[in-house]
Protein backbone atom coordinates (compact mmCIF):
# COMPACT_ATOMS: atom_id res chain seq x y z
CA UNK A 1 0.00 0.00 0.00
CA UNK A 2 3.25 2.51 0.54
CA UNK A 3 3.33 3.00 -3.26
CA UNK A 4 -0.49 3.32 -3.54
CA UNK A 5 0.12 5.97 -0.33
CA UNK A 6 2.60 7.30 -1.90
CA UNK A 7 1.61 7.91 -5.29
CA UNK A 8 -2.05 9.67 -3.98
CA UNK A 9 0.10 11.60 -1.89
CA UNK A 10 2.06 13.03 -4.82
CA UNK A 11 -1.08 13.68 -7.13
CA UNK A 12 -2.47 15.70 -4.18
CA UNK A 13 0.80 18.09 -3.23
CA UNK A 14 1.32 15.71 -0.34
CA UNK A 15 4.56 14.33 0.86
CA UNK A 16 5.06 10.81 2.43
CA UNK A 17 5.85 11.10 5.55
CA UNK A 18 6.73 8.19 8.09
CA UNK A 19 3.50 9.29 10.60
CA UNK A 20 1.29 8.77 7.74
CA UNK A 21 2.36 5.40 6.37
CA UNK A 22 2.44 4.11 10.23
CA UNK A 23 -1.08 5.48 10.52
CA UNK A 24 -2.58 3.67 7.27
CA UNK A 25 -0.47 0.76 8.39
CA UNK A 26 -2.46 0.63 11.63
CA UNK A 27 -5.49 0.93 9.99
CA UNK A 28 -5.33 -1.92 7.88
CA UNK A 29 -4.05 -4.34 10.74
CA UNK A 30 -6.34 -3.24 13.20
CA UNK A 31 -9.23 -4.06 10.61
CA UNK A 32 -11.66 -1.50 12.21
CA UNK A 33 -10.22 1.09 14.32
CA UNK A 34 -11.60 4.49 16.39
CA UNK A 35 -8.59 7.18 16.10
CA UNK A 36 -7.86 6.11 19.50
CA UNK A 37 -6.84 2.77 18.62
CA UNK A 38 -4.89 3.99 15.75
CA UNK A 39 -2.97 6.29 17.78
CA UNK A 40 -2.12 3.46 20.50
CA UNK A 41 -1.26 1.13 17.69
CA UNK A 42 0.78 3.86 16.19
CA UNK A 43 2.03 4.93 19.67
CA UNK A 44 3.74 1.13 20.28
CA UNK A 45 6.24 1.67 17.21
CA UNK A 46 6.71 5.99 17.79
CA UNK A 47 5.48 7.49 20.86
CA UNK A 48 5.92 11.04 19.88
CA UNK A 49 2.89 11.02 17.61
CA UNK A 50 0.28 12.98 18.69
CA UNK A 51 -3.85 12.41 18.39
CA UNK A 52 -4.01 15.57 16.16
CA UNK A 53 -1.61 14.13 13.88
CA UNK A 54 -4.14 10.45 13.70
CA UNK A 55 -6.74 12.70 13.09
CA UNK A 56 -5.40 14.99 10.19
CA UNK A 57 -3.82 12.04 8.58
CA UNK A 58 -7.17 9.59 8.72
CA UNK A 59 -9.06 12.78 6.86
CA UNK A 60 -6.31 12.84 4.44
CA UNK A 61 -6.39 8.98 3.97
CA UNK A 62 -9.80 8.86 3.23
CA UNK A 63 -10.01 11.86 1.32
CA UNK A 64 -7.55 9.68 -0.88
CA UNK A 65 -9.41 6.90 -0.98
CA UNK A 66 -7.45 4.55 1.01
CA UNK A 67 -9.58 4.61 4.05
CA UNK A 68 -13.00 5.00 4.38
CA UNK A 69 -14.86 5.36 8.07
CA UNK A 70 -18.59 4.33 9.47
CA UNK A 71 -20.33 4.98 12.86
CA UNK A 72 -20.73 1.88 14.71
CA UNK A 73 -21.44 3.34 18.07
CA UNK A 74 -22.36 6.74 19.09
CA UNK A 75 -18.27 6.85 19.93
CA UNK A 76 -16.00 8.43 17.12
CA UNK A 77 -15.96 6.87 13.91
CA UNK A 78 -14.23 3.18 12.99
CA UNK A 79 -11.97 3.22 10.05
CA UNK A 80 -11.03 0.37 7.51
CA UNK A 81 -8.93 0.46 4.70
CA UNK A 82 -10.13 0.15 1.31
CA UNK A 83 -8.19 -2.62 -0.08
CA UNK A 84 -11.15 -4.82 2.08
CA UNK A 85 -13.85 -6.03 -0.02
CA UNK A 86 -17.30 -3.83 0.50
CA UNK A 87 -19.12 -4.74 3.28
CA UNK A 88 -21.61 -3.84 5.48
CA UNK A 89 -21.00 -3.99 9.02
CA UNK A 90 -23.86 -5.33 11.34
CA UNK A 91 -23.80 -4.15 15.38
CA UNK A 92 -25.34 -5.76 17.91
CA UNK A 93 -26.49 -3.24 20.33
CA UNK A 94 -26.32 -5.66 23.84
CA UNK A 95 -22.77 -6.87 23.41
CA UNK A 96 -21.44 -4.87 20.91
CA UNK A 97 -19.93 -7.47 18.65
CA UNK A 98 -19.51 -6.04 15.16
CA UNK A 99 -19.42 -8.38 11.80
CA UNK A 100 -19.07 -7.75 8.23
CA UNK A 101 -21.33 -8.95 5.61
CA UNK A 102 -20.48 -8.84 1.80
CA UNK A 103 -22.52 -6.20 0.10
CA UNK A 104 -24.74 -8.55 -1.93
CA UNK A 105 -26.40 -9.01 1.85
CA UNK A 106 -28.31 -6.03 1.01
CA UNK A 107 -28.14 -5.84 -2.93
CA UNK A 108 -32.59 -5.64 -2.70
CA UNK A 109 -32.39 -2.65 -0.86
CA UNK A 110 -29.18 -0.75 -2.70
CA UNK A 111 -31.34 -1.94 -6.35
CA UNK A 112 -34.70 -0.33 -4.82
CA UNK A 113 -32.85 3.07 -3.35
CA UNK A 114 -31.20 2.86 -7.09
CA UNK A 115 -34.18 2.54 -9.04
CA UNK A 116 -35.49 5.94 -6.78
CA UNK A 117 -32.13 7.46 -7.87
CA UNK A 118 -30.61 7.28 -4.92
CA UNK A 119 -26.60 5.95 -4.37
CA UNK A 120 -26.10 3.83 -1.46
CA UNK A 121 -22.48 4.51 0.22
CA UNK A 122 -22.69 0.62 1.36
CA UNK A 123 -19.20 1.20 2.81
CA UNK A 124 -20.56 3.85 5.23
CA UNK A 125 -23.38 1.69 5.71
CA UNK A 126 -24.45 0.42 9.62
CA UNK A 127 -27.36 -2.18 11.07
CA UNK A 128 -27.94 -2.65 14.34
CA UNK A 129 -29.81 -5.14 16.24
CA UNK A 130 -29.01 -8.16 18.55
CA UNK A 131 -27.23 -11.04 17.46
CA UNK A 132 -27.78 -14.63 17.63
CA UNK A 133 -25.68 -15.10 20.84
CA UNK A 134 -27.42 -12.59 22.87
CA UNK A 135 -30.92 -13.30 21.47
CA UNK A 136 -30.84 -16.64 22.64
CA UNK A 137 -29.74 -15.84 25.97
CA UNK A 138 -32.61 -12.95 26.16
CA UNK A 139 -34.96 -15.88 25.50
CA UNK A 140 -33.16 -18.25 28.14
CA UNK A 141 -33.15 -15.65 30.80
CA UNK A 142 -36.35 -15.46 32.63
CA UNK A 143 -37.83 -12.18 33.27
CA UNK A 144 -37.40 -10.70 36.53
CA UNK A 145 -40.67 -10.95 39.31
Amino acid sequence: MSDDLATRLREQGLRLTPQRQLILRAVEELGHATPDEVLAQVRSQVSSVNPSTVYRTLEVLEELGLVRHTHLSDRAPTYHSTTEHEHVHVVCRRCHAVRSYDADAVAPLVAALGADGFTVDIGHLAVFGECADCSATAAATPPPT
